[in-house]
């Protein structure tokens, strides 16, 4: 069994001080995907990832994005859009980490060495100002035939015509994060088909997890009639969202092993009572090549850790039964 799991911790300092430290050791994951770790290196806490083995983006905006993935080995390769990559095991301090070109680590462990950067996918027209903002990681596994990769989608916002400001906690702003979003949407889209036929020249499964900011069906959150017209469910993004899945290319697992319920959800407001009364979102994805989805034996949101919620997200781990 191969136990994966995708979180977004909403800032890794401010998730340890909640307990995920505790839930990183006990919770018995393979691959752990992360997003917006929101920390460089030097601002990490100690023991950051645990025993993991970590690959990490943080990204060049201080206190935002960033993403890592943790493996029990080694990963064989490991890629990111800015083509930089912090990599260690769980021998090397948070301090001790530095920014190497991405490749292999070495396989001595937690020795850390510069490498030559292997063969990337070009990155797709459109994607080159995310580049820098450590929104995407892929790894190869070492133990298993699989390539994973940690999405943190912007989020987004409301089109010019949609915008209200007394409906609004930000001034309105024209549409520019709106656009921005679809123009992400659309450069990806041509990238995610680009790097899934690489896994598979490889000779790889390959599986998209990570917040993906978009609640793809009326399933997928509690209060549906009344955020018709809220950023993440809007009927375009919804659409792009339906346009990556096939029965031959990417397989939304959650929902293939849950498809009569509402949810399960995993991001809720702090606001209000929305955790407590459960009227969440299910932005949270883990999308996988049909076979690898296949072998998707169950799927658990870990809401709360010894009554606590980790982050305003929840980790969504899922069990595969996979080599």
């Amino acid at each position: 069994m191969l136990r994966i799991v995708t979180a977004n911790v909403n800032g890794i300092r401010a998730a340890h001080r909640r307990g995920f430290g505790d839930w990183l050791a006990g919770r018995g994951a393979d691959v752990i995907a992360l997003q917006e770790v929101r920390a460089q290196v030097a601002k990490l806490p100690e023991a950051a990832f645990g025993t993991f083995h970590v690959a990490l983006d943080p990204g060049s905006l201080p206190g935002r994005n960033g993403v890592a993935m943790l493996t029990r080995r080694p990963p064989a390769a490991v890629r990111t859009w800015s083509g930089r990559a912090v990599v260690g095991g769980p021998a090397v301090a948070p301090g001790a980490l530095r920014a190497d070109l991405v490749g292999p680590p070495s396989a001595a462990g937690p020795a850390l060495e510069e490498v030559e950067a292997p063969d990337q996918v070009p990155l797709a027209r459109g994607l080159g100002p995310f580049a820098r903002e450590g929104r995407y990681l892929e790894v190869d596994l070492a133990d298993a035939p699989l390539t994973i990769a940690s999405l943190y989608l912007p989020k987004g916002g409301l089109p010019a015509e949609l915008q209200r400001p007394e409906r609004m906690r930000e001034a309105p702003d024209g549409g520019a994060k709106y656009r921005r979003k679809m123009g992400f949407l659309a450069a990806f889209s041509r990238y995610l088909t680009a790097t899934r036929r690489a896994a598979r020249a490889r000779g790889r499964e390959f599986l998209l997890v990570g917040d993906l900011n978009i609640a793809p069906t009326r399933q997928d959150l509690a209060n549906w009639r009344r955020n018709q017209q809220t950023d993440g469910f809007l009927p375009e993004e919804r659409e792009w969202f339906a346009q990556q899945l096939s029965p031959r290319t990417l397989v939304d697992v959650v929902r293939s092993l849950r498809p009569e319920e509402d949810g399960p959800y995993s991001w809720w407001s702090w606001l209000g009572q929305s955790f407590a009364k459960d009227t969440g979102w299910r932005i949270d994805h883990q999308l996988a090549t049909p076979r690898l989805a296949r072998s998707a034996q169950s799927v658990e949101v870990d809401r709360e850790f010894r009554g606590v919620r980790l982050a305003d997200h929840a980790p969504v781990v899922v069990e595969y039964a996979w080599p």
